[in-house]
C-alpha cells in the first residue's frame, strides 16, 4: 500500500507550498519592516508563509484520506489553456491590453468541448473592458491599452 493515499491532494499540496517558497525567495532581499509599517519584502513573505502552511495542510490530509488517482487522458485543453497565457504575454504589449486580452479569451476558449464563437467574443469584450477599466485606470499600470497605430502614438 502506498504511503500517498489521495494524490491528487498530494499534487496540489506541492503546488501550493513550492509557490510559497518561490514567494518567498522572490521577495527575499526586499525589507520586511513590520505590521505597522510594511516593507516590499512583507506581503511576499506573508504569503509565502501561508501558501506553505496550506500546502503542508493538504499533504498530511493526503496522507489520511483516499482519493482517485491523478489522471491526464487528454493534453490537448491544458496546452491550449497555457498557450494562450503565453501568447498574451508576448502580445500584450504590441497589440495593447484590449486586443490581447480578446485573444487570451477566445483562444483559450477553444479548449472547451462546448466552445462557441459568440459566447466566446461576449466574454472577451467584458472582460478586455474589466481589464482596462481595473489595470490601466484603476491600478495606473503603464500598458498600451490598444496598438500603437490604432491609438496613435
Amino acid at each position: 500500500m502506498s504511503l500517498i493515499r489521495n494524490p491528487k491532494e498530494f499534487g496540489s499540496g506541492c503546488l501550493f507550498a513550492g509557490f510559497g517558497i518561490a514567494a518567498i525567495a522572490i521577495g527575499y532581499a526586499y525589507p520586511v519592516g513590520t505590521a505597522a509599517r510594511m516593507g516590499p519584502g512583507y506581503f511576499p513573505r506573508a504569503l509565502g508563509i501561508i501558501l506553505i502552511v496550506l500546502g503542508a495542510i493538504m499533504i498530511l490530509r493526503s496522507l489520511r484520506s483516499v482519493g482517485s488517482r491523478l489522471a491526464v487522458s487528454n493534453l490537448r485543453p491544458l496546452l491550449i489553456v497555457l498557450g494562450s497565457v503565453l501568447m498574451f504575454a508576448l502580445t500584450v504589449v504590441p497589440l495593447g491590453l484590449v486586443l490581447a486580452t480578446i485573444l487570451l479569451v477566445v483562444v483559450s476558449s477553444t479548449a472547451s468541448h462546448e466552445f462557441r464563437w459568440k459566447e466566446a467574443l461576449i466574454a472577451s469584450a467584458l472582460l478586455a473592458a474589466f481589464s482596462v477599466a481595473t489595470f490601466s485606470y484603476g491600478l495606473k499600470l503603464q500598458l498600451p491599452i490598444l496598438p500603437a497605430f490604432l491609438a496613435g502614438y
